[in-house]
């Protein structure tokens, strides 16, 4: 197990979006679900999943990553840099200086890495969202990035991988964020053209523009346990159509048995559950010869006369 996520950070990055509970020493994490104290060693050996309660907790994009196989990651699109399109100000801050702060913070471009790797020797394209980037705002650069890892797996005759984590369109760029997701589902198409297919993980949280573009017309849709997954949030829909929901609304679970999603993977057997959809993938059927048709004719029935 502790080889599975090989290019996990050992440690966890500060988030001002998640409650981390962790004291002065910085040796134990106090999980947000069961608030028991976990020895932060134990917690990243088990793949950042409350062994107490079995919560799984945010991982990095870098973090996850370590699906790949080792030394086969190469960036792409590393370049592409968020611009400020609106001059765009809140609370006596423009977005351009929050983008640096946050570039600083994470030390990443914008909310999304993609590039190419590979899983048990099967090539794929891959991109991965970061929460801890701005929420993993789909703006211009997390859209376009997504695009063209669409582009290229399709140029490359090659899977695509999206792990998808967000809290919506980023709403600092207008409508240049929101155009991100039909682009991004456009881009999908030609992918769907060269028959490769898209897998689309769901990781928590999952929501706004996100959830309902390009993972939900994924071939194969993943979500881990627990994850959060919708458009607006469950207190917003109560309040509006003024009634409880039901237990478990929006959970992984709950999407499942409603047909939304096609599996649930515990983090421990994700890289084994991709690497068994590849396979499955990357097969291709091998034409008959004529002796196997004359054989398969031979076994048929006869008809009755």
């Amino acid at each position: 197990m502790k080889e599975f996520f090989r290019f996990s950070r050992k440690g966890f990055t500060g988030r001002e979006d998640q409650e981390s509970a962790q004291i002065p020493d910085d040796l134990w994490v106090k999980c947000s679900v069961c608030r028991e104290l976990i020895y932060k060693k134990q917690l990243n050996d088990n793949l950042k999943v409350c062994p107490k309660c079995g919560h799984h907790m945010r991982m990095s994009a870098h973090e996850w990553l370590g699906l790949l196989d080792v030394g086969s990651f190469r960036e792409m699109d590393a370049n592409l840099l968020p611009t400020d399109p609106l001059g765009f100000v809140a609370d006596e801050e423009s977005y351009a200086n929050k983008l640096v702060k946050t570039q600083q913070r994470t030390g990443m471009a914008d909310a999304v890495i993609s590039g190419v790797g590979a899983i048990n020797g099967i090539r794929l394209c891959i991109a991965v969202a970061d929460f801890s980037f701005m929420g993993a705002s789909m703006g211009s650069v997390y859209g376009e990035k997504m695009a063209r890892a669409a582009e290229r797996a399709a140029e490359l005759g090659v899977p695509l991988l999206t792990i998808n984590t967000s809290g919506g369109a980023r709403q600092q760029e207008g409508v240049i964020g929101l155009m991100q997701m039909a682009k991004v589902t456009m881009a999908l198409t030609r992918l769907a053209a060269v028959g490769q297919p898209h897998i689309a993980l769901l990781v928590d949280p999952c929501y706004g523009g996100v959830t309902a573009s390009y993972p939900s017309v994924a071939d194969i849709i993943i979500a881990e346990p627990g994850a959060n997954i919708g458009f607006a949030g469950k207190r917003l829909i109560e309040q509006i159509m003024r009634q409880k929901l039901p237990a478990g609304f929006q959970t992984a679970e709950f999407m499942l048995e409603h047909g939304m999603i096609d599996m649930v993977v515990p983090r421990s057997e994700m890289r084994d559950t991709l690497a068994k959809i590849l396979r499955l993938y990357n097969q291709r059927p091998i034409p008959a010869t004529r002796a196997d048709l004359a054989t398969r004719r031979a076994t048929l029935p006869q008809p009755i006369m």
